[in-house]
């Protein structure tokens, strides 16, 4: 019998930061933070009623209704995850590439990880026919899978699984018996919102998903860390609630008062905000579908980008030319891209991705410019890609990658 690989059992390893828009704070948002400053009362474990209420208004506009005891808030998207995992129990299955942080939150729990490959057409859902295979393989091995994460909206490919993918996994995941977590933190990042259809498997699986989101997405600064879970409105999901803030009340995960006020405003998505928002993603797509074009052009593979600040670019037609230049792998990729683009560039590895893969994530931010003012003049321009320092950083890249044909 051939045996699955359970993946996590190593130490976890620094991972790269998400991909950053580069821009200056939303002064709106600033100010809210600022008039919260003084506050001296903690919030509560799992969120106070202000952020957890505008986060039920937040989903309700998605389709979601959502009562504030279904929601839990923390600080940042891995510490509620953490806590959820370590509530729910059991081995978890995630798809191959995926984001840089999940893995390390099964290994510091001492579970097992078992990545499962993606389709053809998109990343952030596993092949449902992989899934039931890998399920079926790990039980008859003695494993324990009981947790599938997806992304709705996916970092690192930046594409956004079809209706019909999005189900048929979720539908894979209810009859094998696991509880879907989809994390959702770029799914208000999507670049052509009237073109590209995101779904929620809680719509799929009302009793059975959990969403996630880490409002540094679309709504705050990294520098602020805030997140929320919505958790099924079932007496399992209110169970699983109550484990999860005992959690987090261990380990301290708690929101900063100033935070969460600037978190409960962002998340009522008022006009600034969502402005903001709005006008971020199609910077972000419009630079990224540039980039795309010199990735094509140099012979490189990768999908389209549809959301977030980034895209995943397979250089294997490149592999002759990056040998002569000492490189073989994706980790040697990272190191070599990295130092000539002037910008991190972490390769596949890091997502869970073969490390012979010549794959990389290359983040649009760095691509605005490097200064505050040089970002915010990409933001109100017209023609971003029209501007001398997005073209120069275009340029190099085309340059850089052109050069190993």
């Amino acid at each position: 019998m051939q045996r699955t690989t359970a993946e996590g059992r190593g130490p976890v390893r620094y991972g790269p930061p998400a991909p950053q828009p580069g821009l200056p704070v939303l002064p709106e948002l600033l100010s809210v933070l600022t008039a919260a400053a003084g506050r001296t009362a903690a919030e509560p474990a799992g969120g106070g009623p202000a952020v957890r209420e505008a986060a039920c208004r937040h989903w309700g506009r998605r389709g979601l209704p959502t009562a504030p005891q279904d929601v839990a808030a923390g600080p940042g998207a891995p510490a509620l995850l953490l806590a959820l995992l370590a509530a729910h129990g059991g081995d978890v299955l995630l798809p191959r590439p995926c984001p840089a942080w999940w893995t390390p939150q099964v290994r510091m729990l001492g579970r097992r990880a078992y990545h499962v490959p993606t389709p053809a057409e998109c990343g952030g859902v596993p092949d449902p026919y992989a899934l039931l295979e890998t399920v079926g393989r790990v039980r008859a091995e003695g494993g324990d899978p009981r947790v599938l994460l997806l992304s709705a909206a996916d970092d690192p490919t930046a594409t956004v699984p079809p209706p019909d993918m999005l189900r048929e996994a979720c539908e894979a995941a209810e009859s094998a018996g696991l509880f879907v977590v989809s994390d959702e933190s770029w799914r208000d990042t999507v670049h052509r919102p009237r073109e590209t259809l995101v779904l929620s498997p809680a719509e799929m699986l009302p009793d059975g998903a959990a969403v996630l989101v880490d409002l540094a997405g679309a709504l705050l600064p990294a520098s602020w860390p805030a997140a929320v879970l919505r958790f099924p409105d079932t007496p399992r999901g209110t169970w699983l609630r109550a484990r999860t803030l005992d959690v987090l009340t261990a380990t301290g995960a708690l929101v900063a008062g100033p935070v969460a006020a600037a978190a409960a405003h962002a998340l009522d998505e008022p006009d600034a905000v969502a402005g903001r928002a709005w006008a971020e993603a199609a910077l972000h797509g419009a630079v990224a579908a540039a980039a795309h074009r010199e990735l094509l052009a140099a012979g490189a593979l990768a999908r389209p980008p549809q959301a977030g600040r980034h895209l995943y670019a397979d250089l294997g037609p490149l592999r002759a030319g990056l040998a002569r230049q000492g490189v073989g792998d994706a980790m040697e990729l990272e190191d070599w891209l990295g130092a000539r683009l002037g910008a991190p560039t972490p390769g596949g590895q890091r997502f869970a991705d073969e490390l012979g893969a010549l794959r990389v994530r290359l983040s649009t931010g760095p691509l605005l410019g490097a200064t505050p003012q040089e970002r915010l003049a990409a933001l109100h321009a017209r023609d971003p890609l029209g501007l001398p320092h997005v073209r120069r950083a275009l340029d190099l890249l085309g340059s850089t990658l052109g050069g190993l044909a």
